[in-house]
C-alpha cells in the first residue's frame, strides 16, 4: 500500500484503503454523476492515480464496485415502499415493478445502466451476486416466506431476475400501470403457486 496522500491519513489497511475509495467515489459521483472518472476520485482523496489503479484497474471496474457497495441503500429503500405487503405474489410483482422504475434514477446503481450498453448491465442481472441481491431483498419483505421451501424461494429469484433482465433490454413504451397489470397477471400467480407447490410437496412426504 502507499503510504503517501489520503489527505494525511494512510489507510490501516488494503480493506480500509477500499472502503475510503468507494466512498470517494459516490462523493465524486454525486458532483459529477457519469464523467466521474478515476483521475476525479483520486483528486478527492488527494492521491495519485497510480494508487487508485492499484485496487481498481478501470474506471467501470471502480464504478461497478461502487454500484454493488450501495445496493443495500438500494434494497433498503425498497424494503420501506413494500413494507406492510404480506401476500408474496403481491409483493415481488410491485418490488420488480418499483426495481424497474428506481434503477435509472439511482445515482450509483443506476449510473451502471446510463454508462453500459443495456445488455452488458442486464447481463450482470442474473449472475450470482444479482441472486445473493435477490435473496437479500426477499428477506426484507414483510413475507413469511417460511411457507416456501428453499427450491421454491431459488426459482422465485430466477424467475424474478430474468423478468427485470428482460425489461431492461426492451423496455415497455408506456410503464407505469401496464407493466403492474402484466407483473399482476403473470409474476403474482407464478409465486402463489410455488407456495402451493411446497405444500403439496410438504403433504407428499408427510
Amino acid at each position: 500500500m502507499r503510504t503517501r496522500g489520503w489527505g494525511g491519513k494512510v489507510p490501516a489497511s488494503d480493506e480500509d484503503a477500499v472502503a475510503r475509495i468507494l466512498a470517494a467515489t459516490r462523493r465524486t459521483i454525486d458532483l459529477h454523476g457519469e464523467q466521474t472518472s478515476i483521475a476525479d476520485v483520486a483528486r478527492t482523496l488527494g492521491v495519485t492515480r497510480q494508487t487508485v489503479y492499484r485496487y481498481f484497474p478501470s474506471t467501470d471496474e471502480l464504478l461497478s464496485a461502487t454500484a454493488a457497495d450501495g445496493v443495500g441503500v438500494f434494497l433498503d429503500q425498497l424494503a420501506e415502499a413494500l413494507a406492510g405487503i404480506t401476500d408474496p405474489g403481491e409483493a415481488v410483482a410491485e418490488g420488480v415493478a418499483l426495481t424497474l422504475e428506481r434503477l435509472p434514477h439511482d445515482p450509483y446503481l443506476g449510473l451502471l445502466l446510463r454508462t453500459q450498453p443495456a445488455s452488458a448491465f442486464a447481463v450482470t442481472v442474473t449472475t450470482d451476486t444479482g441472486r445473493t441481491f435477490g435473496h437479500s431483498l426477499l428477506n426484507r419483505l414483510d413475507v413469511d416466506w417460511a411457507e416456501f421451501d428453499e427450491q421454491s424461494v431459488d426459482d422465485i429469484i430466477e424467475m424474478v431476475l430474468r423478468t427485470l433482465q428482460s425489461f431492461i433490454l426492451a423496455p415497455l413504451p408506456a410503464p407505469g400501470q401496464e407493466l403492474r397489470r402484466l407483473l399482476g397477471r403473470w409474476i403474482a400467480p407464478a409465486v402463489t403457486a410455488a407456495r402451493g407447490a411446497t405444500k403439496a410437496r410438504a403433504s407428499a412426504r408427510s
